[in-house]
């Protein structure tokens, strides 16, 4: 039996920037599926894409509406493209769900790494409502479990993006560890290109979630000039 593609959704409203990627991420033998906007996609998003690359600067309905959109029903690895770099333009994209962000013009290399990494960071995650098994950690009041992939506290799951997931496993498998933000990077998108606001909007929306203080934080402890842990 042959073995099943990943399914991605590319939306944007560029034909060029679609035709490339449906060229570049088919050749990597990716099933590859394409909207022109926001709402077509919308019409054609369900849970069987694996992945969603959209952009952010679309007519009518932009990337980020789109992504908040899509996460009331999706947990996918979700890229957004955009011709903006600003903290706050990554800030809205990883608030409305995001994983990772690429500006444009982007890297075919890089782009292709990054969709290869979320992939399979993925492949096990399913938020649900689950019976803990023996192998969960536990941080105060809250509780993680690798094997359903899930995160909760006081028996609520709170849902977080794969990226958010991945970070907050990572703090918990090594406690008392302290992350710089090149640790935090390569550990969790497995290469050397250090993205510091990228790994600090992930750390605030993560502490955000989980109902931590910045200036107090019960969960991730911030060591001044160093990096994250917890106790």
């Amino acid at each position: 039996m042959a073995e099943k593609k990943n399914k991605i959704l590319v939306v944007d409203d560029e034909k060029e920037i679609r035709d490339i990627l449906t060229l570049l991420l088919g050749g990597e033998g990716y099933q590859v599926v394409t909207a022109s906007d926001g709402h077509q996609a919308l019409e054609c998003a369900d849970n069987s894409f694996d992945l969603f690359i959209l952009d952010v600067n679309m007519p009518g309905m932009s990337g980020f509406s789109l992504g908040a959109k899509l996460r009331e029903f999706s947990f996918a690895p979700m890229i957004f493209l955009t011709a903006y770099a600003g903290e706050s333009d990554k800030a809205m994209g990883f608030a409305a769900g995001a994983d990772d962000y690429i500006t444009k013009p982007f890297s075919n290399a890089e782009l292709l790494m990054r969709v290869k990494a979320l992939l399979r960071r993925s492949q096990q995650y399913h938020p649900q409502t689950v019976e803990p098994s023996s192998s969960v950690m536990t941080l105060g009041d809250l509780t993680l479990d690798p094997d359903s992939q899930t995160v909760s506290r006081n028996g609520e799951v709170i849902v977080l993006t794969h990226t958010e997931y991945c970070i907050l496993e990572l703090f918990l498998s090594h406690r008392k560890k302290i992350f710089s933000i090149e640790n935090i990077y390569h550990s969790i998108w497995n290469d050397n290109v250090v993205g510091d606001s990228t790994v600090m909007v992930h750390i605030k929306n993560l502490r955000k979630k989980l109902g931590d203080s910045t200036k107090n934080p019960k969960y991730i402890k911030t060591a001044w000039g160093k990096g994250y842990y917890v106790d």
